[in-house]
């Protein structure tokens, strides 16, 4: 084999394994265009906020992501640990899934074809960095050096 044996190949990919929480829907029955329009207004929001925004509109997809972010946002909790006041949604996409294809009987023996798509939908939260408390620390400091001399 050119990659080596299958047990290098598992421990490669493993190493560069990507340990954000996440949570993903496959066969959603929604276009992809639909979902992609609602996960466009949370992308790179905090989860309070992203929840808020999928509470309040009114499509149907956003009902389909705030459970589908929930997921998420429990995963982050109870696997890795992670506090959710420090959460934001990283990424967060719509892909194409498989298409049922129906047929509707129209005038004159003729019949149109109807596409009910499907879209496997992802998103991935990531934790934000207290930029915030890391300089509160560093100015008192300063301050301490500043009275000393």
């Amino acid at each position: 084999m050119a990659n080596g044996h299958r047990t290098q190949v598992k421990r490669a990919r493993n190493a560069v394994k990507d340990t954000r929480p996440h949570a993903k829907l496959t066969y959603a029955r929604i276009p992809v265009q639909k979902a992609a329009f609602v996960m466009d207004a949370i992308r790179g929001k905090d989860v309070a906020t992203a929840i808020g925004i999928l509470q309040y509109n009114p499509r149907y997809a956003s009902s389909v992501i705030l459970k589908l972010l929930n997921s998420a946002v429990a995963n982050a909790e109870n696997n890795l640990g992670m506090s959710t006041a420090n959460l934001y949604v990283a990424e967060c996409s719509a892909s194409n899934g498989p298409i049922m294809k129906r047929i509707q009987p129209r005038a004159q023996g003729r019949a149109y074809r109807i596409f009910k798509r499907m879209s496997n939908l992802y998103i991935t939260l990531d934790e934000r960095k207290e930029e915030k408390e890391e300089t509160a620390k560093e100015e008192p400091a300063k301050e301490e050096t500043a009275k000393a001399e």
